[in-house]
């Protein structure tokens, strides 16, 4: 269905990837994956035409509907609801919004020949005349009412609008889907509606994605960016991701042989070059050095962080007591009637579906946001590090990333400043660029490195695998699984909650809670079974 040939990007001197050629397939669902800055996003604009190419060209084939998430969640504010997914199939918009409007008009010959052929459109592009009946399901199964499906986008939050955003461009049904992060800002209920829909689509699709359990669920190939290539592999991430490693076990012990080897031979070279001996012995072991190629054996561009949580003073036996809190805004109940005690060894995954209040409890444990009932009792030893949502917001200014590190821990040994730092890819001159330069996905990793220097007993975290990659992903779940302090993080990523977390609290849409001993897999099965 897509064909890239000898595709080239180059932004002045630097080539993101050069000499692609790919087919991809009908049928296939496409995972694109590489590490920050490879160029993903780059290369799917391509290929929907929202990007320049360097050389070579993308080849879409003929009468082939294409799809593409739009990132603008702002761009439909004065529509509807149901005209924004309608919005989807733009001929299909512009017919039905023309034969509203002549319907309104006094009758004549040529209004009526104008509605006959926008009868024609309306027909092509919906056979069975129920686009209405389409845009309600989907709407309805994205938590929508019916009673909303008329209000105007400008009304609700930007989360929910980036769901009208993914029922957009699923209503038409696409042969060809592109879509750049659409688990983002999704709850997990709408993460597994999404992979249901994903799984049943008849096309080709080709998906940015961080959400590695997402990638493993709805993807039948791997699309991997890196040495300015990309290269196909068939099967899941998890598929790719095991290949990908022993193929790079085997190349590092290549390499290692190969420059053992040139060491031998220089020596041998430097030894003997000046005796007349051995001259035409160094002689032939120079033309062997000539013809190693260190270089051929190429290792990858990927880093992965190292995040190590450690604590200098271990907590004592009382760690937390939350206990009645309530919360509501403008009579809306948001937390009603919370009590929960964490115990030794404790490690919470705070789960709910958007907007449910999971934010609020976090701000309320950390006495920023005051409840309306309630209290919250902190052991005396217990001591936090707070991850909040808004991160990109908090890590601002001049200062250097070493400086805006260091301001936290004056006393802090300045090699472990930097090795915080390093643990999270800050490496060398990297350490000196200005904070205000940082990307979202860099102020993310900065945070953790806070929270690393200040080696603290408890953590709560919220939302903190927003903008990092998959591998600074997999590795905080490393990092929270060896922790041994006590830990309450919210997010939506399972393979993150799977990690690390052995209680589950649930927050409900009447703002209670359901609490649950067990890992998430446990969870979702105690569920399944009640």
């Amino acid at each position: 269905m897509v064909k890239i040939v000898n595709l080239k990007k180059a932004f002045g001197s630097r080539v993101l990837f050069q000499d692609i050629n790919l087919t991809l397939d009908y049928g296939k669902r496409y995972g694109l994956i590489g590490a920050n800055g490879a160029g993903k996003t780059t290369f799917l604009k391509m290929l929907c035409g929202e990007e320049d190419i360097t050389e070579g060209e993308v080849q879409i084939a003929g009468g082939k509907k294409v799809g593409v998430l739009s990132q603008n969640q702002f761009a439909y504010e004065n529509f509807t609801l149901a005209d924004t997914v309608l919005y989807g199939n733009k001929r299909l918009y512009d017919a039905i919004k023309e034969k509203e409007k002549l319907y309104l008009e006094e009758y004549t010959d040529e209004i009526g020949e104008r509605l006959g052929e926008l009868e024609i459109i309306s027909c092509e592009e919906d056979p069975t005349y129920e686009y209405d009946v389409k845009i309600t399901k989907i709407l309805e199964a994205l938590g929508f009412p019916a009673s909303q499906h008329n209000d105007l986008m400008s009304t609700i939050t930007g989360g929910d609008k980036f769901k009208v955003l993914l029922a957009q461009v699923l209503f038409p049904k696409p042969d060809i889907l592109f879509l750049d992060e659409p688990t983002n800002n999704l709850d997990m209920a709408t993460i597994s509606w999404l992979e249901n829909q994903l799984q049943h689509h008849d096309g080709t699709m080709v998906v940015i994605s961080h959400d590695r359990h997402f990638l493993n669920a709805v993807c039948t190939n791997i699309l991997d960016v890196d040495f300015k290539k990309i290269r196909e592999f068939t099967g899941t991430y998890d598929d790719w991701y095991i290949a990908s490693t022993v193929l790079a076990k085997q190349a590092n012990a290549q390499r290692e042989k190969k420059l053992k080897e040139k060491a031998e031979l220089e020596d041998f070279v430097r030894r003997f070059s000046a005796n007349a001996s051995k001259a035409k012995q160094a002689t032939s072991r120079q033309k062997q050095l000539d013809k190693l190629d260190i270089q051929a054996i190429e290792v990858s561009s990927r880093r992965d962080p190292s995040i190590v949580f450690k604590q200098e003073k271990p907590i004592s036996k009382e760690i937390l007591e939350v206990k009645n809190i309530s919360k509501s805004y403008d009579n809306e109940v948001v937390l009603k009637d919370i009590s929960f005690m964490m115990e030794k060894a404790d490690k919470i995954a705070l789960i709910g579906p958007n907007g449910v209040g999971k934010t609020t409890l976090c701000e309320i444990l950390m006495d920023n946001i005051k409840p309306d009932t309630g209290e919250v009792k902190w052991g005396a030893t217990a001591q936090v590090s707070y991850f909040p949502q808004n991160t990109t917001d908090i890590i601002t200014g001049n200062s250097t990333l070493y400086d805006w590190l260091r301001d936290f821990d004056r006393d802090a040994d300045i090699s472990e400043i930097r090795n915080c730092l390093g643990r999270m890819l800050f490496n060398g001159q990297e350490q000196e660029k200005s904070v205000q330069n940082c990307s979202g996905g860099e102020k993310h990793r900065m945070m953790l490195s806070k929270i690393m220097l200040e080696k603290r007993n408890f953590l709560l975290l919220d939302e903190p695998t927003n903008h990092l990659d998959l591998e600074a992903i997999i590795a905080l779940g490393e990092g929270l699984r060896n922790y041994e302090g006590n830990i309450i993080c919210v997010s939506h990523d399972r393979e993150l909650l799977d990690a690390f977390a052995n209680r589950i609290i649930e927050i409900q849409d009447d703002g209670t809670i359901i609490d649950f001993s067990g890992s998430y897999e446990e969870f979702l099965e105690s569920k399944e079974n009640n």
